[in-house]
């Protein structure tokens, strides 16, 4: 089985395909041939030791967490599922050509793989932020980086939920998010300012790491009202950083439904094959992103 891994933490160029030892589903989990793996700003900074504080790994080490493929091992315990079953979950050591999924759901109808690989941890954060923000219905919401995979998720949830969206990202993406219903506002100097034009701001995520904390509580007037899962530096603004994963089998279940009803859809901005993941990281790392970057097999 082909796996990538790294044995020191650094730059993309740490990142090995390498021969590994197969894993097995163990009880509540299931094993799947691996068709994609989503590719998460989270992996590349486990892979450069940012998160060894909050999330610690015994390297040598995989990465990945989301992947979409064909169940072909069940593990004690689990039912509702069969081998040959096309499934989209969250686990771990996701980029390889078998992977092992503590949580998974069906692949809703019309997703391709590589669509269907970009979804589980992006939905989860997505629906953390909003639970973490206590932003409601009528009320205004700020998403720092917007056109990303978790931004994209934000807006199209928090618009199905009645909130308003005002989302930062650069020239390029401006269209791209006015099609998924939010106020787009471009970066770069005065853009608080345009921001403003809009109204009065509630709460405001910040899903970029761009640095602009200090003007997310100015827009808001709150710390409380601000969360970050990209810049560190969080408790030094009052704003709460968000790292503690939630509900993934909560997270599918809502993703399946919107992407029914046609109220969710998360482009694919690029792929990759599993040879390439560090290329896929250097590009996740540079930001930009409008949508998600996934590897294939």
């Amino acid at each position: 089985m082909q796996k990538v891994t790294f044995a020191e933490f650094g730059g993309p160029d740490v990142l090995r395909l390498e021969s590994a030892g197969e894993p097995h589903a163990g009880p509540g989990q299931v094993r799947i041939a691996v068709r994609a793996a989503g590719v998460n700003p989270v992996d590349w900074r486990i892979r450069s030791g940012q998160l060894q504080h909050v999330h610690p790994v015994e390297l040598p080490a995989g990465l990945g967490i989301d992947a979409a493929g064909l169940v072909d091992e069940v593990g004690a315990g689990v039912r509702g599922v069969e081998v040959g079953e096309r499934v989209f979950g969250a686990g771990s050591s996701t980029y390889a050509e078998l992977a092992v999924l503590s949580a998974w759901a069906p692949m809703p109808e019309g997703l391709s793989f590589e669509e269907a690989a970009g979804y589980p941890s992006v939905v989860e954060t997505a629906l953390r932020l909003l639970r973490e923000v206590g932003v409601r219905p009528g009320q205004t919401l700020l998403v720092s980086g917007a056109s990303g995979g978790v931004g994209s998720a934000l807006v199209q949830i928090a618009r199905e939920r009645g909130i308003t969206v005002i989302g930062t990202a650069g020239a390029a993406n401006q269209d791209y998010l006015r099609g998924l219903g939010a106020h787009a506002v471009t970066y770069g100097e005065g853009w608080v300012r345009r921001v403003r034009r809009f109204g009065p701001v509630d709460a405001a995520l910040d899903v970029a790491g761009s640095g602009v904390l200090g003007e997310l509580v100015e827009l808001t007037g709150d710390p409380a009202t601000v969360v970050s899962i990209a810049d560190l530096r969080a408790p030094e603004f009052g704003v709460r950083f968000s790292g503690v994963a939630g509900s993934i089998p909560e997270a599918l279940a809502e993703a399946a439904d919107l992407i029914r009803r046609g109220r969710l859809r998360i482009p694919v901005a690029k792929s990759y094959l599993l040879a390439d993941a560090a290329a896929a990281h250097l590009d996740s790392q540079a930001g930009h992103t409008r949508g998600r970057r996934v590897l294939v097999l």
